[in-house]
C-alpha cells in the first residue's frame, strides 16, 4: 500500500551553533528528534511535538563538524507514521 507523496513539513535554518527547525506544515507531528551523522556534537533534545508553526532550537558545536555531516530529522504524523528527513548540515 503506497501513500500519495508527502512534503517535509519542515524548514531548517542554520545559524551555527543554533539551528531552527519550523514546522510549516498544516499538521501537528510529534516524536520529532534530531540526529547528527558525521562528527558533531549535538544537544541532546528528548522528541517533542510541534504544532503548525512552532519551533526546535538545537545547538551543534560547529568546530566538529565535517562536511559530510549530516542532520537527520525523526517525526511520525498524527496518523502514527514515522518519517525521516535528511539534510546537509
Amino acid at each position: 500500500m503506497y501513500e500519495d507523496a508527502y512534503r517535509v513539513p519542515f524548514t531548517l535554518t542554520r545559524q551555527p551553533p543554533a539551528y531552527r527547525l519550523r514546522n510549516d506544515g498544516d499538521e501537528p507531528v510529534h516524536g520529532v528528534a534530531v540526529i547528527i551523522h558525521g562528527a558533531s556534537a549535538l544537544a541532546a533534545n528528548n522528541p517533542v511535538k510541534l504544532q503548525p508553526g512552532e519551533e526546535l532550537e538545537v545547538t551543534i558545536d560547529a568546530q566538529y563538524r565535517t562536511p559530510s555531516s549530516l542532520v537527520v530529522v525523526r517525526w511520525f504524523r498524527p496518523n502514527a507514521v514515522e518519517y525521516l528527513w535528511r539534510a546537509d548540515l
